[in-house]
Order: C-alpha cells, then sequence, then structure tokens
C-alpha cells in the first residue's frame, strides 16, 4: 500500500472543554469537536450493543474508541496509515488509558491480507455478535483510497465468518452431538494394505448427465479405475450393479441416511470404505464396516487430532460433497481423475440422475393432490435461477442457481491448483470446465495405506479422552464484563474454548439476550450434559 509522506499532518489545540484535538493543518479541520469532543464520541457510540466487534477507521484523538470501550463491553481495533501521523499524535497526546486496555487494538499501516487475517482470528461472532464499522469521517477524505482498500477487506472477512457462522448457528449443536457419539466408535484402522495401484480414479456425482454416462462409468470400474462416489450417487451405482471402490459422506444432517437406506444391495455397502466427516451422524457407520473418518475443520475435530487420535484433514471450502471427494483424491496423490455426473445445473428440467434418493422420498409423498412431478417442480424452482454466463447460450437445456455456479466455480479453482491429469466427461449441463495445463507427478502407484495416520499422541480410551474433555470444559473461567476473555485462558483453556465456538453459535441465536458470561455458561453446561449422556449410554 502507499502511504502518506507528511511528517506534520496534524496542529493540536484545546476543545471548550479542556480536550486535546488534533486537526489537519490541510484545511485546518479538526477531526473532533471543539466544544466537547468526548459527548460527542458518546453519541456516536450510543448505540453500540455491549457484546460487539467494533472497528474505527482513523485513530484521530483516541475519543471513539475510548467511548466504545467505555460504554459497553466491546472489542475494539483501530486501523490507521502513515506511521509518522501516528507518531505525531502519540508525541502531543497521551494514549495511554487507551493503549493499556486489553479489548483494544491498533493496526497501522496494515496489507489487505494482514486486516483480513486480524478479523478472521479475532472476531467470534458466536462471542462478540456484531461487528461494527465507524469511520473517522474527515480523516478517511484525505486518502480514500488507502481506507477503500481497508473497507474491502473488512468486507472479504465478514463475508468468509458470516457463512461459518451461518453453518454453525444452524447446526453447532448436531455436529457437536454426532462428534462425540463419533469419537466412541472411532477407529481409522479400516484401509487396504494392499499396494492397489490408484493412479487413475473416477469421481461420481449424481447430477442428470449420469444417465447417460453410466457405462462409461461400468467400462472404467472393468478396467480397474477406482470409482470414488458421493453418497448421492451410491443408489443409482447401487442399482446399475457397480460398485464404488469408496463412498464419501459430508453431511451433518440424518438426510445422508436416504442416501445409504434406499440402496439396492446395501449388504454390499459392508466391505466398502466409506470415508466421513466426523462430524456425519453415527447412524451412518452402522452401513459399513470399514468407516474412515475425517476432519473438514470443525474446532472440536481438530482438537481430537492434536490430543487424541489423528485425523485426516480435507479441505471442505467447496461445501459440497463432490469437493469432498476431489479433496480426497488429491489426499491420495491421485494422477489422473476423470468426473462423471459433476453437472452442477439442472438438466432438462432434471435436478438428480434417475435412482437418487430423491424418487422413493417423493413417490412415498405423493398424494392424488400432489402428484411427483409436483413434488419435483417445486423442488426444482425453489431458487431463482440465475442468466447464462455465455450471452450466446440462448438455446441451453439448463439452468443455473447461484449456489450451484459456486460450487462449479470453487471446483474448478481447486482443479486449476492440483498437479494431476483432469477429464470432465460433458453432458448437457454446465458442468466442469477444465482449463489447466496437464501436469503428471510422482508417476507410481499408490494405495490406501496412504491414509494410514500417526499413533496416537496418547494411550487413552475413548470413555477417558472425553471424561477429560468434559472436565476441561466445566474448568473453563467464567467471563467477566469488560475484560479480554481470551487473556485469562492459558493455551489448552483456548484450544477447548474455540472446540465450543460452533455450539456457542447455535446458543446465541436461540438466545440473542444472553450477555457473554451466560452465553458461555448456557453452552459449558449443554456440552458437559451430552458428554455425559454419551458416558452413560
Amino acid at each position: 500500500m502507499k502511504h502518506l509522506n507528511s511528517k506534520n499532518m496534524y496542529v493540536f489545540s484545546k476543545s471548550r472543554t479542556g480536550e486535546i484535538v488534533p486537526a489537519l493543518i490541510q484545511g485546518n479541520k479538526p477531526l473532533h469537536s471543539m466544544i466537547d469532543p468526548k459527548r460527542e464520541a458518546q453519541r456516536i457510540v450510543s448505540e453500540i450493543r455491549q457484546d460487539s466487534f467494533v472497528i474505527c477507521l482513523g485513530l484521530g484523538g483516541g475519543f471513539i474508541p475510548q467511548a466504545v470501550l467505555e460504554h459497553s463491553n466491546a472489542h475494539v481495533c483501530v486501523i490507521d496509515f502513515d506511521k509518522d501521523s501516528i507518531n505525531e499524535l502519540f508525541a502531543n497526546k497521551n494514549y495511554t488509558e487507551l493503549l493499556k486496555n486489553e479489548r483494544f487494538s491498533l493496526l497501522v499501516d496494515p496489507s489487505c491480507e494482514e486486516i483480513k487475517t486480524f478479523i478472521l482470528e479475532q472476531y467470534k461472532p458466536a462471542l462478540f455478535g456484531h461487528l461494527k464499522t465507524i469511520p473517522l469521517r474527515t480523516r478517511i477524505d484525505i486518502n480514500i483510497p488507502l481506507f477503500d482498500s481497508a473497507i474491502s477487506s473488512i468486507k472479504e472477512a465478514i463475508e468468509i465468518v458470516s457463512r461459518d457462522y451461518s453453518v454453525q448457528a444452524h447446526f453447532g449443536k448436531r455436529m457437536f452431538s454426532n462428534i462425540i457419539r463419533n469419537v466412541v466408535t472411532m477407529n481409522n484402522n479400516f484401509f487396504y494394505k494392499e499396494n492397489m495401484n490408484i493412479h487413475k480414479a473416477a469421481i461420481v456425482a449424481a447430477g442428470p448427465s449420469l444417465n447417460t454416462q453410466l457405462p462409461l462409468v461400468a467400462k472404467l470400474k472393468q478396467d480397474g479405475v477406482i470409482i470414488i462416489s458421493t453418497d448421492t450417487a451410491l443408489p443409482v451405482l447401487a442399482h446399475n450393479k457397480i460398485k464404488p471402490d469408496i463412498i464419501v459422506s459430508i453431511d451433518c444432517q440424518h438426510i445422508g441416511f436416504r442416501h445409504f437406506a434406499c440402496t439396492n444391495e446395501r449388504h454390499l455397502l459392508k466391505n466398502i470404505p466409506i470415508v466421513f466427516d466426523i462430524t456425519s451422524p453415527p447412524v451412518l457407520i452402522g452401513f459399513t464396516t470399514r468407516p474412515v473418518f475425517f476432519s473438514s475443520g470443525h474446532p472440536l475435530a481438530r482438537y481430537i487430532a492434536n490430543n487424541w487420535k489423528p485425523l485426516p484433514f480435507l479441505d471442505m471450502s467447496g461445501v459440497n460433497v463432490t469437493y469432498a471427494c476431489l479433496s480426497l483424491a488429491e489426499y491420495l496423490k491421485i494422477q489422473h481423475i476423470t468426473f462423471f455426473g459433476a453437472d452442477f445445473s439442472y438438466i432438462k428440467s432434471e435436478s438428480y440422475a434417475r435412482g437418487t434418493y430423491m424418487y422413493p422420498y417423493f413417490e412415498k409423498k405423493q398424494t392424488r393432490l400432489l402428484p411427483l412431478e409436483s413434488q419435483f417442480s417445486k423442488f426444482l424452482y425453489r431458487t431463482p435461477f440465475l442468466p447464462p454466463e455465455d450471452s450466446n447460450a440462448n438455446n441451453k437445456n439448463y439452468y443455473e442457481t447461484s449456489t450451484l455456479r459456486n460450487y462449479r466455480k470453487k471446483l474448478e479453482e481447486k482443479i486449476s491448483q492440483m498437479p494431476a491429469e483432469f477429464v470432465c466427461t460433458k453432458g448437457l449441463g454446465a458442468a466442469v470446465s477444465i482449463n489447466k495445463e496437464q501436469i503428471i507427478e510422482n508417476n507410481r502407484p499408490l494405495g490406501f495405506e496412504q491414509l494410514s495416520i500417526n499413533p496416537a499422541p496418547k494411550n487413552l480410551s475413548a470413555s477417558e479422552f472425553l471424561e477429560r474433555y468434559r472436565d476441561d470444559i466445566a474448568a473453563l473461567p467464567p467471563a467477566g464484563e469488560r475484560e479480554n476473555y481470551f487473556k485469562r485462558l492459558n493455551t489448552k483453556q483456548i484450544q477447548i474454548f474455540t472446540t465450543l465456538l460452533p455450539y456457542m453459535a447455535w446458543v446465541r441465536k436461540r438466545n440473542p439476550e444472553l450477555n457473554s458470561r451466560d452465553l458461555l455458561e448456557k453452552t459449558k453446561h449443554h456440552c458437559t450434559a451430552e458428554i455425559n449422556a454419551v458416558l452413560q449410554h
């Protein structure tokens, strides 16, 4: 970023109430009220909620961040530019009271990436609630490009945090409950020991084009290519007598049960490794004798991996099961990958390939007033369609939604970064576009022993691990008012507290009136009760 070079930006005068107020030399513009800057600041922050995260753009005389800290329990971060002008402020005004406050942070000349990183690491919406930005307008106006870049970085970080928080607020309780119950049965020892050649693999998704691609999938299976199936595509493959080599399931909801329950010849699943996100419903584990758990980033999963049993980490930033299959292929270092059914669009008014769970599910629900076609139509049109990206695609016979297009673009982005050769069997939909130089490396056979992980760092049984984890949760100190809670915690306590954040988001969504102290205590109570229920089962 380009910084200001002026070493004399401010002049300093006293307000009527005796406060030192900086004013810009250029235009002689005071940054605050020359009558009562403290009262002005109190008016500006009067609507700040008690538990908030506030970003002030511009330090000025420090009246606004100081008012926030005095008015609320909020954490405050000031972003400003040009260290020489900051030094000028410090040389002419005493900021000691502000700087010694544990809830205050100052970023001087930060890059866009540093701003994003700071927010992603420090802003915990489950604990702090809302994030609010307060601009010091007179300061911003003299260097608009720098502050515009800072605002863009803040918005990008908030979008990332908001996506995660939305998932946590909806599923935080369920994910915690599923993980705790999966810990009891977790045993990542079910791997291929023979040196299978998985130089090539096919990833099978459940888009409508799979209907016409099944003969090609069967041919690759006969040729010894590893078939990695999404759980959604599993019943389609089973109905057509194609047995996948690996199945991937990531949904923490019980909808995943329908994929397996509607599969013909379910006894065949017993010998197939099923790769589960550890947040998956425990009921699914009974479908296989070879479950493999992985972590997609839930803080409790990371804690388990670091303190009990290591878990393979798979990139799940694409937030869909096809992306998870690709991440697994990347983990296994597969060098040639073919996609089937990866349409990411609705083709000829069809949403999924025939044979997926939706068909028997809708058939059971149909009535004379709600026939099968009406249910499919309702499902299809539940989300607005996007106009085609290609202006010449007026005769297209497929439709995209914003969610499906984002899924496709995230997959294409990951493909562009992977050292492998890709083939996308084109259907009639948007499908995946392969635009990259093909790179092949490490041309050697790899087997499932690649999933093998280091021995457990602690030789604890599942019950012993859960008992220690429960006791550590109960031992977390209460959150006090107007303090930086993290400053009170040691490294281990910070790890334990972080594992509770998704559950805390779920609690806050249902109890928005709770302050930080009560929110933490309620979350601790719920989580320890969940663990006790599992231990007593």
